[in-house]
């Protein structure tokens, strides 16, 4: 994915915190509810805009759907910013 989608993922807070959960392991949706005072379509509409910008990918495994965060998404972005750093003279 472009960076414009991976930008407008991280521009939300609650898509950063979801993050953030998922920085520590993989969870479920039911996992990643429990965490936040919002609905089960507000969550999955926060895990869509996070998937479609490869932040995150799924898992399925028997009748539950597992998060994972892309690390690989991070170090692109990273190495994006780095070309920014300033140069010594």
């Amino acid at each position: 994915m472009g960076l414009k989608e991976t930008f407008k993922a991280l521009s939300d807070p609650i898509r950063r915190e979801i993050l953030t959960l998922l920085k520590k392991d993989k969870l479920s949706v039911g996992e990643i509810i429990e965490n936040f005072n919002l609905t089960g379509a507000t969550i999955s509409y926060h895990l869509s805009i996070l998937k479609k910008s490869g932040l995150i990918f799924e898992s399925k495994y028997k009748n539950f759907i597992y998060y994972e965060i892309n690390t690989s998404i991070f170090e692109e972005v990273i190495l994006w910013f780095s070309e920014f750093g300033g140069k010594k003279k």
